[in-house]
């Protein structure tokens, strides 16, 4: 258990004691009332009394309250030694496919929410990591940026399907835009490991960047990119608005393995395929077990602030200090 204060400044007002006690010693009686006597002889020999001897403390008590006062106004607080400990911490940028083939139901309820299910949970496991989400359709944008602070994230994941289908953004699959703005958000990170994982259900059909250039960025700036391919093989059931009104279609899925998997290799990450919410949660777990980033960092375990005991003790000094002042030392003059 150690001991510091917050405000060590504070600790120079205790050098006011040293020009008290001098006052007290050298000018007090000056002060004093007096009484002119023609002869002071017999009470020279006079013994002094129990309560003379003890009014001195007096101004021990005045010190005493003024001490502890300047000891609380520094802010004592105790707290256990420093811990060193090792924590795994790094950047991380979802990018997320939120284009309406995600509604697609070969993954229980559909593909978007399976996905953010299982997202949700991987934020809830990497309590220490700086995680972020871009979300795309035909156009791409950051939904949260990097934050420690996981409970908007997920609040703000939870949303991240309603763009399309409110016609926010054009429906299509923009993969190269998605990860340039996923990549941009992690440039000027100074973490040792940086990361982007890319899930989508199609083929770049959109967008001013194609996906291979993004990788090749992401490649120059050291940030590793690991793709996943959501969706069964064959066909799927999914909703397709036809002349004003939403109808279920039977349509084929596309996934362009060959562009996810040269995206992972470009940038010596891996390319998974997901086609149910089992797997998509094993493929997270990995990718969780890969990116593992050491730091060791010392932090206190728990703090207390004292300053309570030393208000209330400089409190007392001072009843004490009046109380014996108009009873027990009581002067008349």
């Amino acid at each position: 258990m150690d001991f510091v204060f917050a405000n060590k400044e504070y600790l120079f007002l205790l050098l006011l004691i040293i020009p008290y006690i001098l006052w007290y010693v050298m000018f007090r009686k000056k002060t004093e009332p007096t009484i002119r006597m023609a002869d002071t002889y017999s009470l020279q020999r006079a013994q002094r009394t129990w309560r003379v001897r003890l009014m001195p403390i007096q101004a021990v008590l005045r010190v005493l309250a003024f001490t502890l006062l300047v000891l609380a106004m520094a802010r004592p607080q105790t707290h256990n030694s420093w811990e060193e400990e090792t924590i795994e911490g790094i950047d991380i940028m979802l990018a997320m496919d939120v284009s309406s083939s995600m509604l697609a139901e070969d993954i229980n309820p559909n593909r978007i929410e399976a996905a953010k299910k299982v997202a949700a949970e991987f934020i809830s496991d990497r309590t220490n990591d700086n995680i972020g989400l871009t979300v795309f359709a035909g156009e791409a944008f950051t939904q949260c940026p990097m934050t420690i602070d996981h409970a908007s994230l997920l609040s703000l994941l939870q949303h991240s399907s309603d763009y399309v289908g409110s016609g926010a953004i054009i429906d299509m699959t923009a993969i190269g835009m998605g990860l340039t703005n996923a990549v941009s958000r992690l440039k000027d990170s100074k973490a040792k490991s940086r990361v982007v994982i890319l899930l989508t259900d199609g083929t770049n059909n959109y967008g001013e960047i194609s996906p291979l250039t993004a990788a090749d960025m992401a490649r120059s700036l050291g940030i590793r990119i690991y793709t996943i391919g959501v969706g069964a093989d064959g066909s799927s059931m999914r909703p397709v608005t036809v002349g004003g009104t939403t109808q279920q279609l039977l349509l084929p899925n596309d996934i362009d393995e060959e562009t996810l998997s040269k995206i992972a290799k470009t940038t010596n990450g891996r390319y998974y395929r997901a086609s149910s919410a089992e797997e998509l949660r094993q493929i997270y777990n990995d990718i969780d077990k890969l990116e593992k980033s050491k730091l060791d960092v010392q932090r206190y375990s728990k703090v207390y602030d004292v300053y309570q005991y030393l208000v209330m003790g400089a409190i007392i000094a001072l009843l004490l200090e009046i109380l014996l002042r108009i009873t027990v030392f009581r002067r008349i003059p």
